[in-house]
């Protein structure tokens, strides 16, 4: 395994072991995280999204992780997280497909890519089923995590 693919494994495992300080050491202070729920997230923004996922997961959430590859720039890796969506208690299998750019040893681009309309049938249920497609319900998906996200950094202030 090269540096970076190493990187990437650190990265995963300590997630699987639900810890955040350690995913949030493997990102540059100029790290840029984009995902379909939470959309764009910079520097601390995104450490504090992984801290406030495993927070809300209570331990409550499984992440597998294989297909590693990386070189000197780049990297990709695919993922699984299973859990059960807080605002529901419905159970989400979500496949995850992570890209990863590097610099001075660290993960300074990260982009994971979903299906956000399979991720709305699990975890909302017959509305994620008819509307998850929708742009109205990604948007809305995506400010409900921001809003997740601000007030999560409010309280930790």
């Amino acid at each position: 395994m090269n540096p970076n693919e190493q990187l990437i494994f650190k990265f995963y495992t300590a997630f699987a072991n639900g810890d955040a300080k350690t995913m949030c050491e493997c990102y540059h202070p100029e790290i840029q995280f984009q995902d379909p729920a939470f959309g764009i997230l910079k520097g601390n923004d995104a450490s504090q999204m992984w801290k406030m996922l495993i927070e809300k997961s209570k331990g409550n959430i499984k992440i597998e992780f294989s297909d590693i590859k990386a070189d000197d720039y780049i990297g990709t890796a695919k993922w699984i997280a299973t859990y059960n969506f807080s605002k529901t208690n419905r159970k989400v299998i979500n496949v995850i497909h992570g890209e990863f750019k590097f610099q001075d040893g660290l993960i300074i681009r990260h982009t994971d890519n979903f299906d956000i309309w399979k991720w709305a049938k699990q975890a909302l249920g017959f509305k994620g089923l008819l509307f998850g497609w929708t742009g109205f319900m990604q948007k809305k998906i995506q400010e409900q995590a921001l809003t997740s996200l601000n007030n999560y950094t409010k309280t930790i202030s």
